[in-house]
């Protein structure tokens, strides 16, 4: 009987707008680690937490919280806009997020959400 993998992880690379883009995405027991790169380094960490308390819809919110890196709004905002539906089709689990991003367009967002989700390992 062969042993299944401690953690499931996915890679893809790929150009997203014209940038060349690299996607990894790791199921852990506890959470999904997402690292998104335009510039082949980490970058930004960013904690994305659902709320307990949910909206009015039943979907959990999200906080967001800088670990490492420079936290300004636009920082929270992507990581929502790129990582919600990971934590939502994950059972609601919390994401850490690695981002450095050359594209910050909504339509760069979007087009970033299809890699992260072609990576899907929850």
């Amino acid at each position: 009987m062969a042993a299944s993998p401690i953690v499931t992880s996915k890679r893809r690379e790929e150009a997203v707008r014209g940038v060349r883009t690299e996607v990894v995405c790791t199921a852990f027991s506890n959470s999904i680690l997402v690292v998104v790169t335009q510039y082949g380094k980490m970058g930004t960490l960013v904690y994305v937490n659902p709320d307990t308390i949910g909206d009015n819809v039943g979907r959990p919110s999200l906080s967001t919280k800088v670990l490492l890196g420079k936290d300004e709004p636009l920082v929270h905002v992507c990581a929502k806009n790129l990582v919600a539906f990971v934590s939502q089709e994950a059972g609601n689990k919390p994401v850490l997020l690695a981002m450095a991003l050359k594209d910050k367009t909504m339509e760069g967002i979007q087009a970033l959400r299809e890699v992260i989700r072609s990576c899907q390992v929850w």
